[in-house]
């Protein structure tokens, strides 16, 4: 369905604008929340259920079938004079590319926790992915209606677990079946929502007799919290004046944007509680488009220089490719708009190719509808068609002012397994339908095997695959014969040492010389740093720029399949040492290969290793199977960190080889009698055994 609308320029202030993202452990109640949300914004008349498929975000088929969010979507709705663009992302982490790319361009986020868990291992994962966008966010504690909910407690995890400043703003009034309704804080009145209007109508009343000490003290805390921020709010408390709640909401805002203490409130989506004042919260305490710092981005055409980009429609454009959904007959390009203002039937410049890419239609999403605009402005979230060549993280851009936006970082691939068309005569068709998913996915990575000839497809996790090949047989019609899954492992080396390439050669009668010395060593790991470094020590009298870069390329490439298992080598750098020299036959791609082969020179050099993924892994199970379960871990060679008891539940942490644990969440529900649960995500790598990596590579 398209429908014609105006862009956000054509009477919508931006500071009136929430791009915001809904995000957290899977079944926390992400896409029941966001239901509601549109449901009391009125842009549905009727709201839908995760368990009955017929929710608005998940609208795929398999997410309806599963009953999980696999695909970040986004919905648009008005909320009290104000506009909220809000993208609701998967919980599991097999999907976590999609919170990735989300955080990257959004503003805000809610962070919705299940009240009877706390923080979740998925929880961890979303909330270092918003800490490396900086997203300011708010809390929302929901399922206060499930049996074991605990507000208190779960407030206690986001400080203890997530290492941050909590503020509740909001109480809830009694717990599980008991769960009534909410606390104002702010205001210090409490809220009852009828369920029997679904939500829809509620009442403000005084706080209950038995509830009015407790939320005293926590209106105390509240406002001792707040005050360490103000100044004018400090001399009121210390004066013992009275504190209103607009003052309260205005500098807990400023807080909230500075990230210096997170909001936190309560509620029950599903039964109807508290989402409204989610809203309100939203609005209150998360930032426009104008709150967040200038964009920086990178002159396309000068190296180093770099250019501050203020969110103004009239300034130079500037857009970022954060998603693409293959479609026939033409794919669908998401962009938020940085600067400057995007129309139907623009040429723009692509920063990342240098090519021109034509923008036919633009459309404001709302789930699988598209709403058509006649123009996107600074602030904007939307969608268009027309480019060919894009990539998820290009920029599109001014002609005459090209600049590059800090693209997207998307995780290594952990999982593989091999593919094969059923027909030979569909090989083709296969070739070109995993091309697409690997536009549409970033996290999808197609290989061949030189031994074997198979076609390897990489994943983040059993189901990431699971769902991968079963798109290629329903939606593109290329049924596939799918190999046992095996892990992805990398290559590194334990010590450092020297070694020479040389490519002397004739080829098509003219002569190539290239000679060339590199010292490899190991470099630690760090949390955000590229994987490997290749560095220059040979003056340009020796090496010219051009043969330098051969050098160079050579090595990368040398290093995305290593001398072990043809695996990715990774932690490790590398200094051009010495280069010989010729006068006439010195070429790049004779460097090119010299550089290639120091580089496997030197792994042989210097005690080249395998490296497996490691997995943290997060169970929770009751207390009669924790030592099967136990026993089971064990097996599996896992190192088990930690044993939290919890209310007849045991939380088991531990840290276990990728490589052991196919298969493991069939055996955990036989092992628990299907009542157990696990969650995990990557941890690190680590290097296998003499004896096992003998096992491995042969």
């Amino acid at each position: 369905m398209v429908r014609v609308v105006a862009g956000l320029s054509m009477g919508v202030e931006l500071s009136t604008v929430r791009n915001i993202g809904i995000a957290a452990h899977i079944d926390a109640g992400k896409t029941t929340t966001t239901e509601r949300i549109i449901y009391y914004a009125r842009q549905t008349h009727r709201m839908g259920d995760v368990d009955d498929g017929t929710t608005t975000t998940d609208f795929d088929e398999q997410e309806q079938t599963r009953g999980i969010t696999i695909y970040s979507a986004a919905v648009s709705c008005p909320w009290k004079g104000h506009t909220i663009n809000l993208i609701d992302t998967p919980g599991h982490v097999d999907f976590t590319a999609e919170v990735e790319r989300s955080l990257r361009v959004l503003d805000g986020m809610i962070a919705v926790f299940d009240a009877k868990e706390g923080v979740e291992a998925q929880t961890e994962t979303v909330w270092r992915q918003a800490d490396t966008y900086e997203v300011p966010r708010i809390c929302f504690v929901n399922k206060m209606d499930r049996l074991g909910a605990d507000f208190e407690r779960s407030v206690e995890s986001i400080s203890e677990r997530l290492g941050v400043r909590p503020l509740p703003v909001q109480l809830p009034i009694g717990s599980g079946d008991d769960f009534a309704g909410l606390i104002d804080l702010l205001e210090m009145r409490a809220v009852y929502y009828h369920r029997e209007a679904l939500g829809s109508s509620f009442d403000v009343r005084d706080i209950p007799e038995d509830q009015l000490a407790v939320a005293a003290t926590a209106r105390h805390d509240l406002i001792e919290a707040v005050c360490e921020f103000s100044d004018a709010l400090m001399e009121k408390y210390l004066h013992d004046e009275p504190i209103s709640g607009e003052e309260l909401r205005a500098v807990i805002r400023a807080g909230t944007l500075r990230r210096d203490f997170f909001p936190v409130l309560c509620g029950s989506s599903l039964r109807y509680v508290g989402v409204q004042r989610l809203l309100d919260a939203v609005c209150d305490y998360l930032p426009s488009p104008l709150d967040v710092p200038p964009v920086r981005a990178a002159d396309a055409n000068r190296e180093g220089v770099e250019h501050t980009l203020a969110c103004d429609a009239s300034g130079p454009l500037a857009a970022l490719v954060f998603k693409i959904v293959s479609e026939k007959p033409v794919d669908l390009y998401y962009l938020r708009v940085y600067s400057g203002t995007l129309k139907p039937n623009m040429r723009v410049l692509n920063a990342a190719t240098g090519g021109k890419e034509n923008i036919s239609r633009i459309y404001r999403m709302f789930a699988k509808r598209r709403d058509q605009l006649d123009e996107a402005v600074a602030g904007d979230i939307v969608a268009v068609v027309g480019p060919r060549d894009a990539l998820t993280g290009h920029t599109f851009c001014d002609q005459r002012r090209p600049v590059v936006l800090e693209s997207i970082k998307f995780p290594d691939t952990v999982i593989s397994i091999s593919v094969e068309p059923r027909s030979s005569r569909d090989r083709d068709k296969l070739l070109a339908a995993l091309t697409a998913l690997t536009r549409q996915d970033p996290t999808i990575t197609v290989t061949t095997n030189q031994e074997t000839g198979q076609t390897l497809l990489s994943g983040m996790g059993e189901l990431h695959l699971e769902v991968v090949t079963h798109r290629l047989a329903t939606e593109m019609n290329v049924p596939v014969v799918v190999g046992k899954p095996r892990v992805s492992y990398r290559e590194t080396i334990r010590r450092a040492g020297e070694a020479e390439g040389r490519f002397v050669r004739q080829i098509g009668g003219r002569g190539h010389f290239g000679v060339v010395r590199i010292r490899l060593e190991p470099r630690p790991h760090e949390e955000g740093r590229a994987a490997f470094e290749v560095a220059n020590a040979v003056s340009a009298e020796t090496l010219a720029s051009d043969l330098v870069r051969a050098v160079e390329l050579g090595i990368t490439e040398a290093a995305q399949s290593g001398i072990l298992g043809g695996y990715a080598v990774i932690d490790w750098q590398a200094t051009i040492i010495d280069a010989g020299r010729h006068e006439t036959d010195c070429s790049e791609l004779a460097f090119e290969n010299a550089g290639r082969m120091a580089f496997y020179e030197a792994m042989r050099v210097c005690d080249a290793v395998l490296l497996e993924p490691i997995m943290d892994i997060e169970v929770v199970t009751a207390d009669e199977y924790f030592g099967a379960i136990m026993a089971d871990l064990n097996a599996r060679y896992a190192s088990v960190k930690d044993t939290i008891p919890r209310e007849g539940n045991r939380i088991i942490s531990a840290v276990v080889p990728l490589a052991q644990m196919f298969g493991y969440v069939t055996q955990l529900r036989s092992l628990s009698q299907g009542r157990a649960t696990c969650a995990m995500t990557p941890s690190h790598y680590a290097a296998v055994s003499d004896a096992e990596m003998k096992v491995l590579i042969g």
